[in-house]
């Protein structure tokens, strides 16, 4: 059961239809769905309208003092379960939110035909990881849409103009009444012959065919940023679509995606990969060259490492996105090669330091002192 209609409006039984109508233009404005997303507000909305409906008019205001909503059960004319196709009852609300004075579906207002701002464009940028982690200059194809030189964006051929347009003098729009339980409400439309505009021109740029503006590639270089990561945007200003009759252009967003690399992954600001080394370097420790962004450096292996030892690389990780002077590190994992087959003088050898082995720690055998050496 709906709510009191005087009070969702706000208003007192005795209030006039002027009152009405500025409750109304208030409460449509506030809870609009277009302009409010909290949860609720398109019921509110609903009932907003539903409300005034009823009371705007005075045989159904008359009826609904008397009896109340069952009075005027039958009376909705509207549907209100799809709110993204309200018809001309939304074009109603156009006229409120644009400012239109007077009563509903009355006065009117020159449509804007100045310049306007031009559509910011997207391009999807792939880079190598090297690439992300230490920035630098890319040059990259834009196509566009860019002011046509020879009519200035006016779409009019050099020395001619535009003149006022017939169908809706000059409006832009055009109205067409429509009738329901309710009463009268105008139905507002772009006009259909000047396309908004309000003026149609009288002989079109041959260049751009009276669009005023023209597709067209151009090449711009870009600065990558060093640290970028995986899904950074970049804005690049003005070098989007031009605008309407000689407006200025939008801009242009990169987004960046990083390619997989063979040797290195990212966690943050560290970078991480894996070297193997046999058991013997293992054992007893060595100095091997490794692989980092920055190219080949040396990395100590001590004696005795043990699989899956984390081993740093400090200040060779990815520069902090901002401020390259910080970096982070390159974090190496070990892992130890350990042979399924040996030679003869290879298995003489190691049989005899596992006895040792086994006689100092009380375990014999081979595979006891490997076990020893390898602590998983």
């Amino acid at each position: 059961m709906p709510g009191d209609y005087y009070d969702i409006l706000g208003v007192d039984r005795n209030a006039s239809k002027e009152d009405l109508k500025k409750a109304y233009r208030r409460l449509a404005r506030k809870y609009h769905p277009d302009v409010n997303k909290e949860p609720g507000a398109e019921e509110r909305f609903k009932e907003i309208n539903r409300a005034y409906e009823v009371l705007s008019e005075p045989e159904t205001r008359s009826r609904y003092d008397q009896f109340g909503e069952a009075g005027v059960s039958g009376a909705g004319g509207f549907n209100y379960g799809d709110m993204g196709d309200m018809g001309g009852f939304a074009d109603i609300f156009e006229t409120i939110f644009s400012g239109f004075g007077g009563g509903m579906g009355t006065g009117g207002t020159r449509r804007r035909t100045g310049p306007t701002k031009g559509d910011d464009l997207r391009l999807d940028l792939k880079l190598d990881f090297r690439e992300a982690v230490f920035g630098g200059e890319k040059e990259i194809r834009i196509p566009h849409l860019e002011t046509c030189q020879v009519c200035k964006g006016d779409g009019a051929k050099p020395g001619t103009g535009a003149k006022t347009c017939s169908t809706c003098n000059g409006q832009g729009q055009v109205r067409r009444a429509t009738r329901t339980p309710f009463g009268s409400f105008a139905q507002v439309s772009t006009c259909p012959a000047c396309n908004g505009q309000g003026q149609v021109i009288e002989e079109k740029c041959e260049v751009c065919n009276g669009a005023g503006r023209r597709q067209v590639t151009e090449k711009v270089k870009i600065t990558i940023p060093a640290g970028v990561d995986d899904g950074t945007r970049l804005r690049v200003s003005r070098k989007g679509d031009a605008g309407l009759r000689g407006g200025p252009p939008g801009d242009l967003y990169v987004y960046l995606y990083v390619e997989p690399d063979k040797v290195f992954t990212r966690d943050k600001m560290n970078i991480l990969s894996e070297i193997t080394i046999s058991y013997l370097q293992a054992i007893l420790g060595c100095t091997v060259t490794v692989d980092t962004v920055d190219g080949e450096q040396e990395l100590t292996i001590p004696a005795g490492t043990q699989p899956n030892t984390v081993l740093t690389l400090e200040n060779l990780g990815v520069p902090k996105l901002g401020n390259d002077a910080i970096r982070g590190d390159h974090l190496i994992t070990v892992k130890v090669d350990i042979p399924t087959r040996i030679n003869a003088e290879e298995r003489e050898l190691l049989e005899k330091l596992a006895h040792i082995k086994g006689q100092s720690h009380g375990k014999g055998g081979l595979e006891g002192f490997l076990g020893s050496l390898f602590h998983k």
